[in-house]
């Protein structure tokens, strides 16, 4: 498995705009990308505009197909002036 978490610091006049756009392309990588197996969308209400994400994919090219889906791009467009700040990490299964 391959895990990608994501933080984004969104624009406070921004968050009611982004979060269902950010469901969308949660619910549709779900939906239509067979490596991907998990897409959380997380909000903690202490800490208004942080949004974080937590993605299973069953490798980096998994991820990497993600990455040049339409719907991901579509998605990636229309939130880019909305976020502040974005840190996304990855990390790969250690095997046992």
């Amino acid at each position: 498995m391959y895990a990608v978490t994501v933080t984004f610091q969104i624009h406070a006049e921004h968050l009611d705009a982004f979060l269902p756009l950010m469901h969308e392309n949660a619910q549709t990588s779900l939906r239509d990308e067979r490596g991907c197996h998990r897409f959380d969308v997380c909000t903690d209400p202490d800490q208004p505009g942080t949004v974080f994400l937590y993605e299973l994919y069953d490798d980096r090219a998994a991820f990497d197909a993600h990455l040049a889906s339409a719907h991901f791009k579509r998605f990636d467009a229309a939130v880019s002036d909305m976020i502040a700040a974005k840190h996304i990490a990855t990390f790969a299964e250690v095997a046992s």
